[in-house]
């Protein structure tokens, strides 16, 4: 007899949201020479966090602190709120699916955009819901559709994210407080802040623990280098931050990740830099593009998107032409944005090696 599965289950194809560079490595059986794809910071960790986490791998031993007290306190004082208003977990990505199994039921409609971050999408499936999309507006989210879609389906979540993945754009913090004051109450609004360290002052509206129906998540991943020990942690009103802890896995975030994401948060001097380092390989990748005649989108993260000015089929060949040469990059999935290639902020020998390869690939692309 074949295993048992529920219906739901049954129903669903065994994917992954996004094929990782390992996979592709052990596909063409060679490593890649630039990793610029997956919107990691190749600039690493702060020292102070490889040092703690160095340190604490003694005590790995014992099971982790479930209450992740220590860095959950450290991060309310960062934030100026309260400590029972953040939940920690093991990256955005599990963050997500708590949040989709805390509200949606099979059948429940849930509001997002179409060509947005797609592991939000995989737990809304995955808890059988069912995911309304608007398209996107000049290459960016639109809140006003966003707003419109929910006053038509009255979801039980809607997703929006400021800066966004995958065409790095951002709204000015007025406009997203104006569509949080739009989200009605019976909505709960998934405002993914994942990009926020890179994004420009005035993109992020002041953290209001005050409504029960915004959740804001931000994470470990990106500018704090630590994409590989996966610590993120989400803002939201004490009732709703408590509610995380009927559906999380209390020992989820390790020793380890605990300690490197409390020093990373301490060193607040070393984020600067990379902040700045950022900066830098954005304006080269944009130089690059143009001087090959394509287009860099602005960007608020830690990635361009670059309009390869044909169509997916186009673009497609360019990402395969870059990777046949060694050098990791990704695309949008969803047309219009799939016109486009995605490069992350790499050291300057990973741009050197796309500046190499870009010419070539095409060529190849025709």
């Amino acid at each position: 007899m074949p295993p048992r599965f529920t219906p739901l289950a049954a129903s669903l194809p065994s994917i992954v949201p996004f094929v990782g560079p390992e996979a592709q490595e052990r596909a063409r059986g060679g490593v890649f020479q630039a990793r610029i794809g997956a919107n990691e910071s190749v600039f690493g960790p702060s020292p102070k966090a490889i040092a703690a986490m160095r340190e604490a791998a003694a005590d790995c031993w014992m099971y982790c602190d479930p209450e992740n007290h220590d860095l959950k306190a450290a991060l309310a004082k960062a934030l100026g709120v309260g400590f029972d208003n953040v939940v920690v977990g093991e990256g955005i990505d599990s963050l997500f699916g708590y949040t989709v199994r805390l509200f949606a039921e099979p059948g429940d409609t849930i509001v997002s955009s179409l060509g947005a971050y797609p592991t939000f999408n995989f737990h809304v499936a995955g808890f059988g819901a069912k995911l309304v999309t608007v398209p996107y507006v000049d290459d960016r989210e639109d809140p006003a559709s966003l707003i419109a879609a929910v006053g038509r389906e009255r979801p039980k979540l809607v997703y929006f994210a400021n800066p966004d993945n995958p065409m790095g754009s951002c709204w000015p913090a007025d406009a997203v407080q104006a569509f949080i004051d739009a989200v009605p109450d019976d909505t709960v609004l998934v405002l993914d802040e994942a990009y926020i360290e890179f994004a420009p002052a005035g993109t992020a509206p002041p953290l209001d623990v005050s409504r029960p129906n915004i959740i804001r998540y931000r994470t470990f991943s990106k500018a704090y280098g630590m994409a590989g020990a996966r610590v993120a942690y989400a803002v939201a009103e004490a009732s709703l931050a408590k509610a995380f802890d009927k559906v999380r896995n209390h020992f989820s975030v390790n020793r380890i990740a605990q300690a490197g994401a409390l020093a990373a948060l301490a060193d607040q001097e070393y984020l600067t830099d990379v902040r700045g380092k950022v900066a830098h390989a954005i304006a080269t990748i944009g130089a690059i593009a143009r001087a090959n005649g394509l287009t860099p989108l602005p960007t608020a993260t830690n990635f361009v998107a670059i309009d390869c000015g044909r169509d997916g089929v186009y673009a497609k060949r360019i990402l395969d032409g870059l990777i046949a040469r060694g050098v990791f990059v990704r695309m949008p999935g969803v047309a219009p944005l799939n016109r486009c290639i995605r490069v992350s902020a790499g050291k300057e020998a990973d741009l050197a090696a796309f500046a190499t390869a870009l010419p070539a690939a095409l060529a190849d692309a025709g």
